[in-house]
C-alpha cells in the first residue's frame, strides 16, 4: 500500500503537494549515475498515479516522488529550476501544451517506440507520447433535467448560466486543449472564426473559472456543477464506478491530442528516467492504463477500453498544429481578456 505524505519545501510553488513512495535500490546502473530515486512532477490525480507507479517501483526497486499540480503551475517550476533541475520526469500535460516548451526536455527514444502507432511517435525526440485523449463534455444525470446537451453549442443555454465547470486554460492543459477544440469546431475550421462563440461561452460561464482539471471532473460528478469540459479519462473514471455522470463527444466535432512523458533536461536521476518512460510506454503498463485507468493506449497491440465509444464513431476533426503553437500566449491572453470583460 502506498503512503503519500505531503512535505513543506522551501521552493515548493503554491498548491503543490508531494508525495513520496519507498522501494529499494536499482542494481542494473553504473557506479557513477548509481541512484535509489525518481522525481516526477505531474498533473494526474493521484488514483490515476497510484497504480502505475507502484507498479514500477516494484519492478525496478526505485522509490518515486511525486510532486502533484497543475500543467501551468509545473511547467513554470520547470522553467524556474533550468539551472538546477529538481525534478526529473515531466508526466502530463497535452501536446499543444508541451510542444512549445520542448527545449526544456531531453532526448530520449523509448525502448518501446517501434509499437507506438504512427500518428504518435515521438518525431521531435523529447516527446514521448503516453495516451489518446479526446476532449469530452461530462454531464451529471442527477442534474441535467430535460436540457439536451450534444456539443457546444448547447453549453449556451441560459438554463446552464453558472452551472458549467471549466478551468483556467493558462493553468490546464484539459482546459486548453477545449479552447483550441471550441474555435476549430465552432470556426468550423477556421480558429479565427470562433472567438464568437467563446465569448458567449464565458459569459454563460457566470464569473465561474476553476483553477484546475480535476475541479472540473469532480466538480460535476460532485453535483456542483451540471455539466463541465473536461478531457475523457477524468470522466470516464466516474462513469466505470457508477456516478451520475455521462460523457458527450461534441457532435460540433472533437479533436483528440496525445498527452506525453517526458525526463527534464540535466535531470539528476537520468537512468531511473529513462527506465520509467520505457515502463509507462511498455505493453504491460498500457495494459493498466486501458484496463483499470479508462484511458486509449498509444500503442498498437493494446485493445481500446471497454465501455468507451470507439474512436470511430466519434465526428474526430484536427487542429493546425503549427498555428496552435505559433498562437498559443495570443489565445490565451485573448480568453483572459473576453472572460474579464463579459464578467
Amino acid at each position: 500500500m502506498k503512503k503519500f505524505a505531503a512535505l513543506i519545501l522551501a521552493l515548493l510553488l503554491p498548491g503543490l503537494v508531494l508525495a513520496g513512495c519507498g522501494g529499494n535500490k536499482a542494481a542494473t546502473e553504473s557506479p557513477a549515475e548509481k541512484t535509489d530515486k525518481l522525481v516526477i512532477y505531474c498533473p494526474h490525480p493521484l488514483t490515476f498515479i497510484n497504480p502505475l507507479v507502484t507498479e514500477f517501483e516494484k519492478r525496478t526497486g526505485v522509490k518515486v516522488e511525486v510532486v502533484a499540480a497543475g500543467s501551468g503551475e509545473l511547467l513554470k517550476r520547470v522553467e524556474s529550476e533550468k539551472a538546477n533541475p529538481l525534478g526529473d520526469i515531466f508526466w502530463g500535460g497535452s501536446l499543444g501544451t508541451m510542444k512549445p516548451q520542448a527545449g526544456l526536455f531531453e532526448k530520449y527514444t523509448s525502448a518501446n517506440e517501434d509499437r507506438i502507432q504512427p500518428a504518435f511517435k515521438n518525431v521531435e525526440g523529447s516527446l514521448t507520447r503516453f495516451t489518446d485523449i479526446p476532449s469530452v463534455i461530462m454531464v451529471n444525470t442527477n442534474l441535467i433535467g430535460d436540457i439536451k446537451v450534444e456539443g457546444y453549442e448547447d453549453l449556451l443555454n441560459p438554463k446552464l448560466k453558472g452551472k458549467i465547470a471549466f478551468s483556467d486554460p493558462a493553468k490546464s492543459s484539459s482546459s486548453y486543449e477545449h479552447l483550441i477544440n471550441m474555435l476549430y469546431a465552432m470556426g468550423k475550421g477556421d480558429p479565427e472564426k470562433g472567438w464568437d462563440y467563446v465569448k458567449a461561452f464565458c459569459a454563460n460561464l457566470d464569473g465561474k473559472l476553476l483553477s484546475g482539471s480535476s475541479a472540473v471532473y469532480k466538480g460535476v460528478a460532485d453535483g456542483e456543477y451540471t455539466v463541465g469540459c473536461t478531457f475523457e479519462e477524468g470522466g470516464a473514471t466516474y462513469v466505470a464506478d457508477g456516478a451520475p455522470v455521462k460523457l458527450v463527444y461534441m457532435k460540433e466535432g472533437v479533436i483528440s491530442k496525445p498527452d506525453g512523458v517526458y525526463i527534464i533536461k540535466n535531470a539528476k536521476n537520468m537512468q531511473n528516467a529513462k527506465k520509467f518512460i520505457d515502463f509507462v510506454t511498455s505493453k504491460d503498463a498500457q495494459t493498466i492504463i486501458v484496463q483499470q485507468l479508462h484511458r486509449r493506449s498509444v500503442r498498437d497491440d493494446v485493445e481500446p477500453p471497454k465501455g468507451l465509444i470507439e474512436k470511430a464513431k466519434i465526428n474526430i476533426i484536427n487542429d493546425d498544429e503549427s498555428v496552435v503553437i505559433a498562437n498559443k500566449q495570443k489565445w490565451l491572453d485573448q480568453f483572459k481578456d473576453i472572460f474579464t470583460s463579459v464578467n
